[in-house]
């Protein structure tokens, strides 16, 4: 088995690569990047009833990655660029040999994948930081678990102002129902689960536009979205309603959110 762990910011992410397919997905939460490594792969281990000798090597990647100065229990460590692992992972779960992937984490980055060519066409800081650092300063909530709850209680229409709100006609190919400013109508009895609401579909709305514009330089429409924001139930609505506006395929595979671990495993193979 070769194992691959993505080390973020906030969580690592662990899978194992077994005759060529991804096992047992595995997340673990910590803030020191070789305590969540070691943990995360001990874990694995006995969840998956493994021993050390099992494993052929084990490929790293993530901001973490650069913490990691040795083998890991003495076994082949190899450090895999992000970007190569995020591009590698959204290829193989999407099916996909041409498309966009968009890794978004605590930021965003966006990559552009054609056959075997993976290179990075940008990003931006709006992600999953974005949306801790702001509910935590409007609603004093910075877990994210509860900002999903509240959210999901939340109604954009006492925070987002529409096309609309502004106009009684269409507005190029946008309907009454498109957002012109996020946070534009925001009210005053505008509760918790509205600002949670808005904070999400603010950050979401700016990552699909950028990867929309990311497609087209490239000539791609098939967008594959990955990383822990890509699981929030929302997503799938707000980025759907992105596609439909842009004439652009926004793609939501199983395991999205260990797509770069899965990627950095594949390397490996």
């Amino acid at each position: 088995m070769i194992i691959g762990i993505d080390i973020g910011g906030s969580t690592t992410k662990i899978v194992g690569l077994e005759n060529g397919e991804p096992v047992s997905p595995l997340m673990v939460r910590a803030s020191d990047p070789r305590t969540s490594a070691y943990g995360a792969f001990g874990k694995y281990l006995t969840e998956n009833k493994k021993e050390l000798c099992d494993i052929e090597k084990v490929m790293v990647t993530g901001v973490g990655a650069s913490f990691l100065t040795k083998p890991i229990y003495g076994i082949e460590t190899v450090k895999v660029s992000e970007i190569t692992a995020v591009g590698l992972g959204g290829r193989y779960l999407s099916g996909l040999d041409k498309a966009v992937v968009v890794s978004m984490g605590t930021g965003t980055a966006v990559i552009g994948v054609e056959g075997d060519s993976i290179a990075h066409i940008g990003g931006t800081g709006v992600g999953g930081g974005t949306i801790v650092g702001l509910c935590e300063k409007l609603i004093g909530v910075r877990s994210i678990e509860n900002i999903l709850d509240l959210a999901s209680r939340g109604d954009i229409s006492k925070v987002d102002l529409t096309i609309g709100d502004i106009s009684s006609e269409d507005i190029s190919n946008m309907n009454g129902s498109v957002t012109a400013s996020n946070f534009g109508k925001v009210s005053d009895m505008a509760s918790a689960s509205d600002l949670a609401l808005g904070v999400i579909n603010m950050v979401f709305q700016t990552i699909g536009i950028v990867a929309y514009l990311a497609g087209r330089e490239k000539g791609m429409t098939r967008i594959v979205l990955t990383g822990n924001l890509s699981k929030i139930p929302i997503a799938k609505s707000v980025f759907g309603d992105i596609g439909r506006l842009y004439n652009v395929d926004f793609l939501i595979p199983d395991n999205s959110d260990f797509a770069t671990a899965i990627g950095a495993a594949i390397y490996g193979k």
